[in-house]
């Protein structure tokens, strides 16, 4: 197997021995350029070619195939549409396709902070949306949110998973269905082990009482449908939040 970094790729000009792409290939395909671009489409997807890796020469697909190198060539570039592959004159063709990362994967790789960072860029266009769009009976769920949240005192667990729903109920403030998805994916990295690990660290019960300040002030800012105002809330929510994970005396 031949793996080229996309810094490597155009200078790159060894190629895998023959019986090794041999073995690689997917069967011979007919058809024309849309069968053969759907057998190398699914070697991709399977595994078998990965993320920076050089397919095989144009000649040998063609000979493996028992077609023309114009047909061939005609099905690399029904891929690179596809975005599955970089073809690079004098190079070669390279996999350009990742595979899509799950949540337990991609919860392992990001931070605490990151997380914060990741809502810093999205909970203050929530905010905005949710003053717009939210009805009558939204502001009746986050009103009952909000008094779960504040009724946890200082016990961390009760507070956290209380947090989780009041900022999701936010989210579905917006009737924006992506914008409920992706706080979704957010809870789901706020529950995994690296926050829970945290939170003895970050949840005092003076914290917990600043939140929910900030948690009532937001209220506020939607009853009294100011845009303005629920933006700069869940500004300084957030980072009061990225402070006291980062460990920074506010006093």
């Amino acid at each position: 197997m031949v793996r080229i970094g996309a810094e490597q790729a155009s200078s790159a000009t060894s190629v895998a021995p023959a019986e090794e792409l041999k073995d690689k290939l997917p069967a011979a395909a007919s058809g024309g350029s849309a069968a053969i671009a759907a057998r190398l489409r699914q070697a991709i997807l399977d595994g078998d070619y990965v993320y920076g890796e050089r397919l095989p020469a144009e000649r040998d697909l063609a000979s493996h195939f028992g077609t023309s190198r114009n047909t061939v060539r005609e099905a690399l570039r029904r891929l690179e549409e596809a975005h599955l592959v970089t073809r690079r004159i004098g190079s070669g063709t390279f996999v350009s396709y990742r595979p899509p990362i799950g949540n337990g994967h991609i919860a392992e790789l990001t931070s605490p902070l990151e997380l914060i960072e990741v809502r810093l860029g999205i909970e203050p266009r929530i905010a905005r949306l949710a003053v717009i769009n939210a009805s009558a009976r939204d502001l009746d769920r986050l009103a009952e949110a909000l008094e779960r949240v504040e009724s946890a005192g200082d016990d961390r667990e009760v507070f956290s998973r209380a947090d989780e729903k009041l900022h999701l109920l936010l989210a579905e403030c917006t009737h924006n269905p992506l914008m409920v998805w992706l706080y979704q994916q957010i809870n789901e990295i706020r529950g995994h082990a690296q926050w829970d690990g945290m939170k003895d660290q970050i949840l005092s019960r003076e914290r917990i009482v600043d939140y929910n300040r900030d948690h009532r002030r937001l209220y506020d800012a939607l009853r009294k449908r100011d845009v303005e105002a629920a933006g700069a809330v869940i500004m300084e929510h957030l980072e009061r939040a990225r402070r006291d994970l980062m460990g920074v005396d506010t006093a």
